[in-house]
């Protein structure tokens, strides 16, 4: 520490901050200020992104580990909630931008080409860290996401060194989660353990029996509501279909991968089992964990969607600076580029708190922290 006095503009770096709007002038005082809005957000939005990438890596690092305290998760619950909050705050930016209008943008986005917010690299690490694949990604025109993301001869830029950087940085957070859950316990029962696996098998088969005769009862009472013999039979099979969905789905019946099958089949398991039973102190902070990962996600479906609005007010659809297909491209980015997505699934399979089947080995969920602090 410093014995030097300091000042806010020294401790906030004021006068380095002010001199980088002037975006491709040496002199802002040459930009409308419209441009300069248009910089100063897209500024704004970077930093908070920088503060969204640290929360998640402390979020990931903490359940990448072998054994998760307790005590820690509050912690994690604060830090994915600030992210869900700071991208509420990005979003609600972005009718900033709407107070220009379309001929305004026009005056100047030429400038742009051929750059696009495709390019920003901090968004693609956010993306990655979460744990969306490469497989699931869109193209940007003919270019992959990691082309684009270079020099426009090819060679490697700040923005390509960032990403690759950040896909060597394993496990996703997604990945952490899922190795997480899958070490939850079902009925007292760990992974290894004798009979953990026709142990977690009885559970799924216990909880598609109450889910069964739930969706029996709500289609039957659906049913007597039918103005036609044909509409009751609809609707009977509907609920029909949505229970034997719930078994297919826990029994991880669309896993190409045999092998996988069973590590799917537990995790999704103990999804399941949190959110039914988060009563339970051992389950009370997972279940937190988990509906914070949700509201994170929709936080991020929602921001997409807000940018493509945007967007789309001021071009309307023409094509982007960076060729892609314009606000179709990020309406499909909002639509697709979903990570949690077995999280979303649980939602249509849980059932009463009354019809859930009975507990076994409630003994095993008091609360547990870290021996190392004792």
């Amino acid at each position: 520490m410093s014995d030097k006095p300091v000042a806010y503009w020294e401790y906030i770096r004021v006068e380095e901050i002010l001199a980088q709007q002037g975006g491709l002038e040496k002199n802002e005082s040459a930009l409308a200020n419209d441009e300069v809005l248009f910089i100063v957000i897209h500024q704004i939005e970077e930093l908070w992104m920088k503060l969204v990438i640290r929360e998640l890596v402390a979020a990931r690092n903490l359940f990448a580990q072998e054994f998760v305290p307790d005590d820690a998760m509050a912690s994690a619950v604060r830090g994915i909630d600030r992210v869900t909050e700071i991208l509420k705050h990005a979003a609600s930016h972005l009718g900033l931008m709407e107070t220009m209008t379309t001929r305004d943008y026009l005056d100047f986005r030429d400038k742009l080409h051929p750059a696009s917010g495709f390019q920003s690299a901090q968004m693609r690490e956010m993306e990655i860290l979460l744990g969306l694949e490469m497989k699931d990604r869109l193209a940007l025109g003919s270019e992959s996401y990691l082309q684009a993301l270079r020099h426009h001869d090819g060679s490697e830029s700040p923005a390509s060194r960032r990403v690759a950087a950040r896909m060597e940085d394993t496990p996703s957070l997604r990945e952490a989660i899922d190795s997480w859950l899958h070490r939850t316990p079902i009925d007292g029962s760990r992974p290894g353990e004798p009979n953990d696996e026709e142990i977690v098998t009885s559970f799924i088969d216990r909880y598609c029996e109450a889910a069964r005769t739930e969706s029996e009862s709500l289609g039957k009472t659906a049913a007597g509501f039918a103005l036609t013999e044909q509409d009751a039979q609809r609707l009977l099979d509907r609920y029909a279909r949505e229970a034997s969905g719930a078994r297919a789905h826990l029994m991880a019946e669309d896993v190409e991968d045999e092998a996988d099958r069973p590590r799917i089949r537990r995790q999704r398991a103990a999804l399941l089992f949190i959110e039914s039973y988060r009563e339970l102190p051992l389950l009370a902070w997972p279940r937190a964990v988990l509906d914070a990962i949700v509201a994170l996600e929709q936080a991020f479906v929602m921001f997409r969607q807000r940018h493509a609005r945007m967007v789309e007010r001021i071009i309307g659809n023409r094509t982007g600076t960076g060729g892609s297909a314009g606000v179709a491209y990020l309406d499909r980015t909002a639509l697709e580029y979903r990570v949690f997505r077995d999280l979303w699934v649980t939602r249509t399979l849980l059932v009463r708190k009354d019809a859930l089947p009975p507990l076994r080995n409630t003994s095993s969920y008091g609360f547990k922290v870290d021996d190392s602090e004792a």
